[in-house]
């Protein structure tokens, strides 16, 4: 399973790609870098049930019976898309002096959290999109693809790799060093 370091830098890298390649310089300022953190922050969404297991632990429940159920499958991130398109019909108020808006915090909540899904349905282990109502299990588990010997360094690796290629995209793009 890919690690929490994972889980955050793919929807933020790919949300920060968007903003700065893809939307026109005028429109960046209506999509301000507080997005990158929260699709960031979405990504580990799915994984709070870990948390949950930790509680119902107490009362006999095992890893494998919450862990990948629920939150898990692909209704969280439908239902942060519905909220997003609710929002984007209803004149929303802006929030914060960022001006944020709630229809795009969903939708980079529904985009975080369906990359969390996508990482662990392709890279280790597999998902059960359709949970409850289908115990259809979906799972391409690349790692296996792996020599054996490098399977537990692999993982962390992405990691460390995924972390230095963005803080030098952040220093070469946006100059992070000017604010330390």
């Amino acid at each position: 399973m890919p690690h929490a370091v994972t889980h955050f830098l793919i929807p933020a890298i790919l949300v920060a790609l968007f903003r700065d390649f893809y939307l026109r310089k005028r429109d960046r300022r209506k999509f301000p870098l507080h997005y990158v953190l929260i699709a960031g922050l979405a990504g580990l969404l799915p994984d709070g049930d870990i948390a949950v297991y930790y509680v119902l632990s107490f009362f006999g429940f095992a890893m494998n019976e919450i862990h990948r159920t629920f939150s898990h499958t692909l209704f969280v991130p439908i239902i942060f898309l519905a909220l997003s398109g609710i929002f984007i019909k209803t004149k929303s108020r802006e929030l914060g002096k960022h001006k944020l808006k709630l229809s795009a915090i969903f939708a980079v909540v529904a985009f975080g959290t369906f990359m969390h899904l996508a990482l662990d349905g392709t890279i280790d282990g597999k998902i059960l999109p359709f949970y409850p109502l289908s115990y259809y299990s979906f799972g391409i588990n690349l790692l296996q693809l792996v020599p054996t010997q490098l399977q537990d360094t692999l993982i962390p690796s992405i990691d460390a790799l995924l972390l230095v290629l963005w803080m030098v995209y952040l220093e070469l793009r946006h100059k992070i060093s000017d604010f330390i």
